[in-house]
């Protein structure tokens, strides 16, 4: 399972609905996209040092996902899908989509439009 920002997020805050997904995952992916987006959000935090020191620990028991070129042909095909529909999805959210698909693995995330991918799996809380 990939987690999401707003996942990995309420991940930090111990989340009980998220942990429960958490807990059932075989293993825990996070994209690189999403550890950007997450050290971002936490730069200006009043909990920054609690958050980084929660991510330090954490990386022990996730896999980070990068972007390689055969991710950028997901992103590619995905693009193109959700044109078509009139679909758009942020650009870093296409990304998180491509590597779940990359790696045949569902997303644990609140945000509904990636449920206007085709083939992709969305868990949420």
């Amino acid at each position: 399972m990939i987690l999401d920002t707003n996942a990995l997020s309420a991940f930090a805050d111990g989340v009980p609905p998220v942990m429960q997904h958490i807990a059932a995952a075989e293993e825990l992916h996070i994209p690189v996209i999403v550890l950007g987006e997450y050290r971002f959000g936490i730069a200006t935090s009043r909990r920054r040092r609690e958050y980084e020191a929660w991510l330090t620990r954490g990386r022990a028991f996730w896999n980070v996902l990068h972007v390689v070129e055969e991710t950028a042909t997901h992103y590619a095909t995905i693009r193109q899908q959700l044109k078509r529909v009139g679909a758009p999805l942020p650009a870093n959210d296409v990304w998180i989509a491509a590597l779940a698909q990359q790696h045949a693995l569902s997303i644990l995330s609140r945000d509904a439009h990636f449920d206007t991918v085709p083939g992709l799996t969305r868990l949420s809380w």
